[in-house]
């Protein structure tokens, strides 16, 4: 399915209330399940997880950047989650108020790097992660990320 958009408005979540990062992981993964993007919820989460456990993916600036190769992806996915709040997820200084995670399929070594790469790039920008927080709903945090994220 190359055709397939990296994001769409459905696997964004705005206004996220949760505990932790493993309840906002869940949310977003039943996201990617619902859209069909990703066929095990539970083996994905694992995957997540056991990532997660390696290192840390919280970044400057309010980032969790939670992701996986997982042979229980479609296709590459982007799903995001706004968390006024914050949840921890490891980074020095503090929680992160936006949250991506990032679906590769197993087979998709190089596919899942080049979107970490181009959104790692991106979120050092505040005026990126400006626009996120200000974005009015999930349409407009897609759009966003395909404009300044995706290669065209």
């Amino acid at each position: 399915m190359p055709d397939t958009p990296l994001i769409t408005p459905d696997l964004v979540a705005v206004d996220v209330v949760v505990a932790d990062r493993d309840e906002v992981t869940r949310l977003l993964v039943d996201r990617l399940v619902a859209a069909g993007r990703v066929t095990d919820a539970e083996g994905f989460l694992a995957d997540v997880q056991a990532r997660e456990a390696q290192m840390a993916t919280g970044m400057p600036g309010g980032i969790g950047l939670p992701h996986a190769r997982s042979e229980h992806v479609t296709v590459p996915s982007l799903a995001v989650a706004k968390v006024p709040a914050g949840v921890d997820f490891g980074a020095p200084d503090g929680p992160a108020t936006l949250v991506f995670l990032i679906a590769a399929p197993s087979g998709g070594d190089s596919d899942h790097l080049k979107i970490l790469a181009a959104l790692a790039r991106r979120l050092v920008h505040e005026s990126f992660r400006t626009s996120l927080h200000h974005a009015p709903d999930a349409g407009a945090v897609a759009d966003i990320v395909t404009r300044e994220v995706v290669p065209s």
